[in-house]
């Protein structure tokens, strides 16, 4: 057994969708699953609660209501069912606004809420991987462009070559005990403030 299905029971869920047959469907399958779940109808403004996993119907404007709130949860956010009635640009063009994980259609059936749970768990499991990925390697491309910020001041008042500026950052680093990045950006910065001291017009 996969671990988002050892863990699925202690899930909670969010279901975005008034009350009717479909939604009452919803429920009994997520109550069989043995999830904890709350039915809120119409899309609210934030999220007051933890929650790993929303149920969403599209209609009118769903994914416009849905977004900001979204945008606004930490931890990379709950993952995301859409539950359509049929199939229109608009729909789909919805589904993809708001990046759903997984689809349900209607009518729903005893099977495919549990598949579409650890679906949607995987992916957004996936797609959270790939974003801290991301932001680290941006971070690592930050900090190089800084270093090389400061090696090219450094070369540029001292005359010297880049092997030479880059040993004295390290060589600051080391008897500050601080990284070279902090070490950067004390050199960006001072030399930020020099030039501003030196531009005509300044007081």
């Amino acid at each position: 057994m996969s671990f988002f299905s050892q863990n699925l029971r202690n899930q909670n869920v969010m279901i975005f969708h008034q009350r009717d047959r479909t939604a009452d469907e919803l429920l009994q399958q997520i109550n069989r699953i043995g999830c904890s779940f709350k039915t809120v109808w119409p899309i609210p403004d934030k999220l007051t609660e933890k929650v790993d996993f929303i149920f969403v119907d599209m209609v009118d404007n769903s994914a416009h209501k849905l977004k900001p709130l979204l945008q606004r949860a930490e931890d990379g956010g709950p993952a995301i069912i859409a539950i359509i009635g049929y199939e229109n640009p608009s729909v789909l063009d919805g589904i993809f606004e708001m990046g759903a994980h997984a689809v349900l259609t209607k009518p729903l059936r005893a099977t495919g809420v549990m598949s579409s749970m650890l679906m949607a768990r995987r992916y957004w499991a996936e797609q959270n991987r790939f974003n801290l990925e991301l932001g680290k390697l941006k971070l690592r491309i930050d900090n190089l462009q800084k270093v090389n910020d400061a090696k090219f001041i450094l070369m540029r008042h001292h005359g010297i070559n880049d092997k030479e500026a880059y040993a004295i950052i390290r060589k600051q680093a080391m008897s500050k005990r601080v990284s070279t990045i902090e070490i950067a950006q004390a050199i960006i910065n001072a030399d930020g403030i020099l030039s501003n001291l030196g531009s005509p017009g300044q007081d």
